[in-house]
């Protein structure tokens, strides 16, 4: 009889083990001869030899379908441990898998030349109105280079632009204070990794969500690095972020040249970086339109709205 130790690494002990710990009752029931002890993300295994072997071969087995899928359910644990392929989940065009196994994908022809234009590029800048999924299409793709070891790291940035408030009326230390800023981050973030391999990821700096003033100085190699609200960012701003860029690593910076916060005499460093960066080979750029627009319905038509009302009122200033 032999002690043998299986780490789970690659997924989430919550998903792995189940509600309730179903999951490692039921791999229990289908090793009975082994004797077993789960806690965190160690399993503690006693056996024969060649059984304990075969446990740690299926284990890491479930553990990869889990990690794959998000999620992991008692059909796929019997079939792996059977020897019998699971299930395939239909993954035409899927990037990954979020919370419970929720499948995002491209919704329309821009979100899919986005894809390909950052599996193409190093450097890829996505345009558009607010709710096309620019953000949300950029982090998944960032999450599956992270899962699929094609980088080390993700970085995250936005310009914390006062948009109406300012930072030193806000309560809380410098964190506090920033935090408002990369919400939308931290919100993509957590519909795309269970809440306790985040935790990990951050801890650990494998995910970093920074301000942009953060930028200066480093080079970020092996990394998938975003800039969004790009459109808020200085000439200067841009032009360092834009040479953060080191070896291995892809730059995704999305922006909306419509919603510009920056004060009217300061010019816009995306506008600037478009037309300098203009046929620069290895860098793409997707447009997306109103009719891109993947939120409430009502959300296209409130943005119709605007732009009808701001017509109308530039034709009575003219």
């Amino acid at each position: 009889m032999i002690e043998r130790i299986v780490i789970i690494d690659n997924v989430d002990p919550q998903t792995f083990y189940g509600v309730n710990n179903a999951n490692i009752s039921l791999i229990r029931n289908l090793f009975p001869k082994l004797r077993m002890a789960a806690r965190g993300n160690v399993i503690k295994v006693i056996g024969e030899e060649s059984e304990t072997a075969e446990f740690e071969k299926k284990i890491h087995a479930i553990e990869a379908h889990a990690s794959r899928y998000n999620r992991l359910d008692e059909e796929a644990i019997i079939d792996i441990v059977r020897g019998d392929p699971p299930k395939e989940v239909n993954a035409e065009g899927v990037i990954i898998y979020g919370q419970n196994g929720k499948p995002i994908a491209p919704r329309n022809a821009n979100q899919t030349r986005m894809v390909r234009s950052f599996a193409q590029n190093d450097l890829t800048f996505a345009l558009g109105p607010a709710g096309t999924g620019k953000t949300y299409i950029a982090i998944a793709l960032a999450v599956h280079a992270l899962k699929n070891k094609q980088c080390r790291k993700i970085i995250l940035s936005r310009p914390a632009v006062e948009a109406g408030e300012k930072l030193g009326f806000l309560p809380g230390d410098m964190k506090d204070k920033i935090d408002p800023y990369l919400q939308p981050l931290y919100d993509a973030l957590e519909d795309m990794i269970p809440q306790q391999k985040l935790k990990e990821y951050m801890e650990a700096q494998t995910i970093q969500i920074a301000p942009l003033a953060f930028m200066r100085g480093r080079t970020l190699n092996d990394a998938v690095i975003i800039l969004d609200e790009a459109q808020n960012t200085t000439r200067h701003q841009m032009k360092m972020f834009l040479t953060r860029l080191g070896m291995n690593g892809k730059m995704i910076i999305t922006g909306d040249t419509t919603q510009i916060d920056l004060p009217r005499t300061v010019q816009s460093g995306l506008l600037q970086a478009l037309r300098i960066l203009k046929g620069v080979k290895g860098i793409g750029v997707i447009e997306y339109e109103k009719k891109d627009i993947v939120r409430h319905p009502l959300v296209q038509r409130i943005v119709d709205a605007y732009e009808h009302r701001e017509r109308e009122d530039s034709e009575e200033e003219g």
